[in-house]
């Protein structure tokens, strides 16, 4: 029979798919013998349905008129081989995937066959045939509507009592695979967003609700995860470091964004019960926990990740209940959602293993600890009546420092690592931006700007509230106390009634001036620390930006004068580097940073996202520079003109003036006619094969291969803020001219004569350009992609000691008047006076600027 199969007939016909059916339906059994055939049918089967609901709908007509899908199911039933489930439910994918007629659609899942197949007993210890299974239910969810969605339920009294493809569909919702979880996700979703009431009142209902509880549970232990492999990867950095990392973030966030998308679905419950979920499950018993100030920064690593998981779930969870609830929760003290028995490091997170059903947190050793410590079950919601009872372990106030954890936010900033420091500025950086917190909220943590406050008092004015037009015109022009605790209070006995957290808030908003200022007073803080790295200062510098223009009561004369000690602490540094070993590089640098740096203070968010704290960067505090390791220096020079140019902006701005578009240098100045480059004819980067002047040139000879040792005549040169070493070959038909043949930069070569040969000249060779600003070399992490650079090194021996001697000194003079350039172009920007005296407008021309004709020292 099934040789008969392969006769030749047009494909695309209706007496083709009438055969095909015909054959389909003879088959009694399905064996070894007949499967190909049985496979070839099922696939030809639905291409050809496909086609005819696009070209001819005859064939949809006689496809349901034969009932094809019930031959389907029977073949599925006499199937004894693995090959046919397999091809079966990727026929039936393919055809629901494709079918645009409507009409085709309900009769695929009318008739109870969809969920027959749904709920079969497949063996998926067959991985491809999960594979498949899971590619047939995202099909299905693909064309959930209003319409459709009820052929696949059971009802009863106009109530769903059964939905086995939402049912069937979460039990691979945590499978290892991260494929299948996306397209179990994708379902879920769809399922979702049909917006049909009695499907939702299904899935929030008993024991569907134990979903959104499971997801929080394993999103919680990936977060666990996250935490360890921090943790293993500070204290054991490997090459695939980053990208592990990488890799566990964007899970972390993906999941996030589920929840995000499940949310904008719009449906109440299920809102509460993920906002319930994610407050008793992670927020209060993990995470909060984990924010406790302890001297060893080896352990720094449960903080940070905390504070890069709060960032994240306020950025992507877009729940008005959950950001203001985490933010009164931080009105705490530390110790309100502390477990005793994990309590006395910090960082800890408890790690209880994931299930199916949503786990708690396990208190079998509290009962020796009663007298110091009160447990508390937190009950649950009336909205969420389906999430198992947490137990969160409450100190004594006896036991308790009553420090507010938002003061621990600030302790960070003022005394913290930098990735703690870097993870406190990104918490208040993302609450400074999420839209769903009151402004009541904002103005009790001090980071709401003073416009805001303006525009909702003067908005009350406007409608005749007596209590606003009395606040809008009165001496301190803010919210009072009672204004902003009145949204604060409602979310404070929240958490108190509903989440049973029964410890006493402490410090909560006495004036509303106070927060305020302890921000400012942080942020100025953070600023003095030379411990910090620029990036983190960066994001620092960022806040204040966004606070200071609508807090100048706030910000004092102390302040300024803190800035002030910082910014000339940091000028210091910066004119060190003018004699260090890349002087040539330093104007180049500062420029390029300026522009960096007002783009960044000027943008609508931070510099940096919440996932580079997971990334520290390099910081460079050392004064002592390895011995040949100009690189090191490099990254240095780089971090420190970062730190002063900020500092200088933080001047410019604090002072109420515009930042100009380039920092205030003065013009380059007229080469001497006197010089050697001059007398070389050497005023451009000296290329190989470019002619030049001998005459001030030393000869010598340096061997670059193991026994060739070669004749130059040596000479250094400097044009304005550039300058070179060139070794050049004489012209023997065209003396004093040479050619030449290799060039190196004359800035930090550190020329020294060796001690047991004076006729010998050492120097450094470094490279012509910093490798880490080139992003070709380095990765988006600050991490060089290439093995590490190593100076270069000359050896040139002259004829005699005075002819070492000359060359050394000519070196040393030219390194003199390129660093006295550097230093008198970079003046004014070292001198505070000079910045504050000079008017906001754009800066003097830059080193790329054609005009030399400026006088020296004017600007």
């Amino acid at each position: 029979m099934w040789f008969s199969f392969w006769r030749s007939k047009d494909r695309f016909s209706l007496d083709q798919l009438r055969y095909l059916a015909d054959q389909l339906t003879k088959v009694q059994i399905v064996n070894e013998v007949n499967k190909d055939f049985v496979i070839e049918a099922l696939r030809s089967i639905a291409e050809l349905v496909t086609y005819g609901d696009q070209h001819d709908p005859t064939f949809f007509e006689f496809f349901m008129e034969k009932q094809v899908v019930g031959d389907f199911v029977r073949i599925l039933k006499l199937s004894r081989t693995i090959s046919i489930p397999l091809q079966l439910l990727q026929t039936v994918s393919i055809m629901i995937q494709n079918l645009q007629s409507e009409h085709a659609i309900y009769y695929m899942f009318s008739n109870e066959h969809m969920n027959y197949l749904i709920t079969y007993s497949f063996d998926f210890r067959n991985e491809e045939l999960l594979s498949y299974y899971i590619s047939f239910l995202r099909a299905i969810g693909g064309k959930l509507n209003k319409n459709t969605i009820s052929l696949l339920v059971k009802t009863r009294n106009d109530e769903v009592v059964s939905f086995p493809l939402y049912v069937e569909a979460i039990r691979f919702a945590f499978h290892e695979e991260s494929m299948i979880r996306a397209a179990v996700r994708a379902v879920t979703l769809n399922v979702y967003h049909v917006g049909d009431d009695s499907v939702n009142r299904y899935i929030t209902s008993e024991p569907h609700t134990d979903y959104f509880s499971n997801l929080v549970s394993f999103f919680r232990k990936q977060c666990m995860d996250l935490n360890r492999l921090i943790s293993e990867t500070l204290k054991n950095p490997g090459p695939d470091s980053n990208s592990t990392v990488t890799t566990a973030v964007d899970e972390i966030e993906d999941n996030l964004y589920y929840f995000s998308d499940i949310i904008s679905a719009g449906i109440p419950d299920v809102e509460r019960l993920i906002t319930d979920s994610i407050l008793m499950l992670l927020i209060f018993p993990v995470l909060l926990p984990s924010l406790r100030t302890v001297a060893d920064n080896d352990m720094q690593s449960g903080v940070v990740t905390s504070l890069y998981l709060l960032c994240c779930i306020l950025r992507i969870v877009k729940i008005k209940d959950l950001a203001n609830t985490i933010v009164a929760a931080l009105y705490y003290p530390l110790e309100s959602f502390t477990k005793c028995s994990g309590g006395q490091v910090n960082g800890y997170i408890p790690d209880h293993g994931f299930t199916s059903k949503s786990d708690g947190i396990d208190n079998d050793n509290l009962a020796e600890n009663s007298a110091k410590c009160l447990v508390v079950n937190v009950p649950c919601s009336s909205s969420s009546s389906d999430c198992h009872p947490q137990s969160i372990t409450i100190l004594n106030n006896g036991s308790s420092s009553n420090v507010a954890l938002r003061e621990v936010l600030l302790e960070y900033v003022t005394g913290g690592a930098d990735v703690q420091v870097l993870g406190s500025l990104s918490v208040l950086a993302t609450l400074l931006q999420t839209k769903e917190l009151d402004e009541s909220m904002l103005d009790g943590l001090g980071i709401l700007p003073q416009r805001k406050q303006q525009k909702k008092l003067l908005l009350q004015a406007l409608v005749g509230e007596a209590s606003g037009e009395e606040q809008l015109f009165s001496s301190e022009s803010s919210l009072t106390r009672d204004g902003i605790a009145c949204g604060l209070d409602v979310y404070l006995n929240k958490i108190k009634e509903q989440y049973g957290v029964s410890f006493q808030p402490s410090n909560v908003v006495s004036s509303p001036r106070v927060p305020r200022f302890q921000v400012l007073d942080a942020l100025v803080s953070l600023f003095c620390r030379s411990n910090i790295s620029a990036e983190t200062l960066w994001d620092g510098g960022w806040l204040l930006r966004q606070l200071l223009p609508y807090s100048e009561s706030e910000f004092n004369n102390h302040h300024l004068e803190l800035l002030k000690i910082s910014y000339e602490n940091s000028a210091s540094a910066l004119e060190k580097e003018v004699r260090g070993f890349w002087p040539d590089l330093l104007i180049t640098v500062l420029c390029d940073e300026w522009r960096k740096c007002k783009r960044a203070m000027e943008s609508s968010s931070p510099p940096k996202e919440p996932k580079c704290m997971l990334f520290p960067p390099r910081m460079f505090f050392s004064e002592d520079i390895p011995e040949g390791s100009s690189f090191t220096a490099g990254e240095r020079m780089h971090e420190l003109v970062k730190v002063f140019v900020l500092l200088h902006q933080l001047q410019i701005f604090t002072h109420g003036r515009a930042l100009p578009d380039q920092p205030l240098i003065y013009h380059p100045c007229d080469h001497r006619t006197n010089s050697r480059a001059h007398t070389s004819g050497l005023a451009a980067v000296p290329k190989p094969g470019t002619e030049m002047n001998l005459v001030n040139a030393v000869p010598c000879r340096i061997a670059f291969e193991r026994g060739k040792e070669r004749h130059f005549c040596f000479l250094a040169i400097s044009v304005g803020t550039s300058g070179w070493l060139v070794l050049a070959e004489e012209l023997p038909l065209k003396k004093p001219y040479g050619v030449v043949r290799v060039a190196a930069p004359l800035a930090g070569c550190n020329p020294r004569v060796d001690d047991k040969h004076s006729k010998w000249l050492h120097l450094r060779i470094r490279p012509s350009a910093l490798p880490f600003l080139d992003p070709v070399k380095y990765n988006r992490h600050g991490k060089l992609k290439t093995k590490a650079f190593v100076d270069g090194r000359w050896i040139l021996a002259f004829r005699d000691e005075e002819s070492c001697k000359n060359a050394f000194l000519m070196i040393r003079e030219e390194i003199n008047h390129l660093c006295d350039e550097v230093d008198r172009r970079i003046k004014p920007l070292l001198k505070l006076e000079t910045v504050l005296d000079i008017s906001s407008s754009s800066a003097p021309v830059s080193e790329d600027s054609s005009s030399h004709t400026t006088p020296p020292d004017s600007l």
